[in-house]
């Protein structure tokens, strides 16, 4: 059975889209099934690649490939996620926080995976619930963070926090941010909270103001 990947990558830039034909001929040559998303397939112009369409693109991958940023880290994630596929970032953008990789470890990479050398590190994520009265209700997730902020400039939100069906603070504040560890060192660490480790099985949450923080299990 042929082992199937999936490429994301930013192909509005030609050094993304050049480093992603080496890697997704590296792994066809290696007996790889290398899908991309539909929309991408004519610019990254590669015989062998299969175009996906549909929400699902990543499902049966044995792992997903991000070569960019962290913006094209965050748009594969909502790919694997519901795949349960791993995913693999390798930074082609400035800061690159959320990749496990540098360009120049990219050959490396390849090989590892083509080898089945790599361990999966898990991360906690956000299931996202938003109820309005008289409203739609709406569902999300996230893996870095959820904020709840004001729609008015002029007025402060009166928040209340519950941790488990249970009052935990309220806060006059511009918001509150709920932020995962992998996204405890982006808006919550700039905000005044706290870095969280990535392996930690809890939260950082927040006001949108010079506050102190605090880190919970939720």
């Amino acid at each position: 059975m042929s082992r199937v990947a999936l490429l994301v990558t930013h192909t509005g830039r030609r050094r993304s889209t050049e480093h992603a034909r080496t890697v997704a001929a590296d792994l066809m040559e290696a007996g790889f099934e290398v899908r991309v998303v539909a929309d991408e397939a004519e610019d990254l112009d590669l015989p062998g690649i299969v175009p996906v369409d549909g929400d699902t693109p990543a499902d049966g991958a044995e792992i997903v490939f991000a070569l960019g940023g962290d913006g094209t880290f965050l748009r594969a994630a909502d790919l694997a996620r519901p795949a349960k596929a791993p995913l693999l970032g390798i930074n082609l953008g400035k800061v690159g926080f959320l990749a496990e990789a540098e360009i120049n470890d990219l050959d490396q990479a390849v090989r590892d995976v083509v080898d089945r050398a790599y361990t999966v590190d898990e991360r906690l994520t956000l299931d996202v619930r938003a109820e309005f009265d008289g409203g739609p209700t709406i569902e999300s997730w996230a893996l870095n963070e959820v904020s709840v902020e004001k729609g008015e400039r002029a007025q402060m939100l009166e928040l209340r926090v519950d941790v488990d069906g249970r009052p935990l603070s309220r806060y006059g504040c511009d918001g509150v941010v709920c932020a995962t560890p992998t996204g405890s060192t982006a808006y919550a660490f700039s905000a005044g909270g706290r870095w969280c480790g990535r392996r930690w099985r809890r939260c950082c949450w927040c006001r949108s103001a010079r506050t102190r923080c605090s880190a919970g299990r939720w």
